[in-house]
């Protein structure tokens, strides 16, 4: 038996932003905060102000807050409950990356319940929050179909991520024209990342027939879509596909839980201030080839998904699955981006603290095999061993 939670309402496809008005209306929402990421208030996109010529068609006033860089902290928090303090604002927005979704989350739980306590939002029987409407401009975090927000603690730095059924976002916008600007290494990035969501999803101690269904469908969907937008960013259909996908890959890990990749990408991506996305990226291979020997069943299933051919051999096609990731981490330039922002001397010299953050953080407990401090101290070993393939093949790919 098994539960699984995701957005009461999708609404996808192009153009679909024009129709906030009605969903906000819908909300019963009359004054909106609008989270939205900075520099889609800039003159050259001005999202903001084609947000509020659709909001003001149904007479919904509008709040903007976008003073916020990097990881959501509760700074940010802070800043955004003061923009509407005094204000009749009763809806939420959030438009951008993960971040933009996350602070929003934040906003919509502490606006309608300011005495909460981080602690205690987990367990709480039911949270009561403003309506939320998430549109993401990247196909990535899954954040618009999760019920987990991570919020840093600014005076602390430690990262809390309360997970509850009342944080998912009441409907979830999917406008692929907002993402066919997003730039070709983040359209990796990104895509990469959503895939890792779906895989890990999948191979999950967590798992449920539902989650199974979500990520599957994400992984064959991103095989296909990924490739395409990557060397064609204009692909409307393609792009719509990564975005949908992402959906179905967020509903899968907020329901099943991410794993190693995720649990050691985040102390990757935090000591060398790598995008989350290539961070996990880097990781993925290594993290598969740690599963293989106890789940091969089901990286074999993952290896049809991802569209390798099927020889009849199920440790041969679970092994063709990491082949397959270690193909796209070459096509998308993960490798030689890994090497912009990774010393490799300092990674090697930090392998112990990298190690015990990893084991420290979510997603450990999930792994088919839960790995030990060797075990992931031999995934950095890895790690490193390729960049240096890389970095010893292309001289130049190094950090400035």
């Amino acid at each position: 038996m098994s539960s699984t939670y995701l957005p009461r309402h999708i609404e996808l496809g192009a153009g679909s932003l024009n129709k906030l008005g009605d969903i906000a209306k819908e909300q019963g929402i009359q004054h909106v905060i609008v989270i939205i990421d900075s520099f889609l208030t800039t003159p050259e996109i001005a999202l903001d102000e084609r947000l509020k010529g659709i909001l003001m068609q149904k007479n919904i006033e509008v709040t903007y807050f976008s003073d916020y860089r990097g990881e959501p902290t509760t700074d940010h928090l802070e800043g955004a409950l003061t923009a509407i303090d005094g204000k009749s604002v009763d809806g939420v927005l959030a438009i951008g990356g993960g971040s933009a979704i996350d602070i929003a989350k934040a906003v919509s739980l502490f606006a309608k319940t300011p005495t909460i306590k981080w602690e205690e939002i987990a367990a709480a029987e039911r949270l009561l929050r403003l309506p939320l409407i998430a549109v993401p401009t990247t196909a990535g975090t899954g954040s618009e179909a999760t019920k987990v927000m991570v919020i840093k603690d600014s005076k602390t730095e430690f990262k809390m991520n309360p997970g509850h059924k009342d944080l998912l976002p009441d409907v979830a916008v999917l406008d692929p024209e907002l993402t066919l600007s997003l730039p070709k290494h983040f359209t990796a990035y990104t895509g990469m990342d959503a895939l890792t969501h779906a895989m890990e999803a999948y191979v999950s101690t967590n798992a449920s027939v539902t989650t199974d269904h979500y990520a599957l469908i994400s992984m064959k969907s991103i095989a296909t879509a990924l490739p395409k937008v990557y060397e064609n960013g204009r692909d409307v259909e393609a792009r719509e596909e990564m975005l949908l996908s992402s959906c179905y890959a967020g509903i899968a890990f907020s329901n099943a839980s991410t794993n190693l990749a995720h649990a050691a990408g985040r102390p990757l991506g935090a000591r060398f201030h790598i995008p989350h996305g290539l961070s996990v990226s880097l990781l993925l291979p290594f993290v598969m080839r740690f599963g293989l020997e106890v789940e091969p069943a089901r990286y074999a299933n993952v290896a049809v998904a991802l569209g390798c051919e099927d020889t009849g051999d199920e440790k041969k096609l679970a092994a063709s699955a990491v082949k397959q990731v270690e193909e796209w981490n070459e096509k998308f330039g993960i490798w030689q981006d890994g090497l912009k922002y990774i010393d490799i001397v300092d990674l090697k010299n930090n392998i112990p603290i990298l190690v015990k953050d990893a084991l420290s953080g979510n997603g450990i407990m999930t792994n088919r095999k839960v790995p030990s401090e060797e075990d992931v101290a031999t995934i950095f070993l890895e790690l490193i061993e390729k960049l240096e393939e890389i970095q010893a093949a292309n001289p130049a790919s190094t950090i400035s």
